[in-house]
């Protein structure tokens, strides 16, 4: 196992002390080194290029059904991440639910959801459709939780700003998508 495969995995295991979460599984260097290029690319995690690829192979509504799952246990991992006042870590769990709920979204309506920028897109579709200009910018905190991860740059005052924003954005596209599916049943 290459260094950078065992510093991730020592990482997310220390996050999650005492809940198991994660599953160790051990790949060659070259392998690791190959999904962390296309990670990169597609401004995405590891984790996040492995879970789409075995989903990929899923019909539309089990992926729908991973991504919602997905959703749930990045938006409840967050919220104790903040809870421990672990604001570095939870900014990314609160980007994954995002990125969870979106990418369940543009499932649900054949849509792309493989780089950043089809997030971007997404969310300007739904604020068209659905009228509310107030999406992007919620979005945009979201975005900002994000890049926090990266950089540490929040402190508690603007990191709760962009949280309130993050749970109303969840809510709304939650919304959307219950509206989207009972409407295609």
């Amino acid at each position: 196992m290459c260094l950078a495969t065992l510093i991730y995995l020592l990482t997310h295991l220390l996050i999650e002390v005492g809940r198991v979460e994660f599953t160790v599984i051990e790949v060659p260097d070259v392998v690791y080194e190959v999904l962390a290029r296309k990670a990169k690319y597609l401004g995405r995690t590891v984790v996040d290029v492995i879970v789409d690829s075995v989903i990929s192979n899923l019909d539309p509504e089990s992926r729908v059904e991973v991504y919602l799952k997905l959703h749930d246990k990045y938006l409840s991992d967050a919220e104790d991440l903040y809870r421990r006042g672990d604001l570095t870590q939870a900014s990314e769990k609160y980007w994954g639910a995002v990125y969870a709920i979106l990418s369940a979204i543009a499932e649900s309506g054949g849509l792309p959801h493989f780089r950043h920028g089809h997030f971007e897109e997404l969310i300007e579709l739904l604020s068209e459709e659905l009228n509310d200009r107030e999406l992007p910018k919620l979005f945009a905190s979201a975005e900002r939780l994000h890049a926090n991860f990266y950089h540490g740059f929040l402190r508690k005052f603007g990191f709760e700003i962009h949280r309130e924003d993050v749970l109303k954005l969840v809510e709304k596209l939650r919304n959307y998508l219950t509206e989207l599916r009972s409407t295609r049943c």
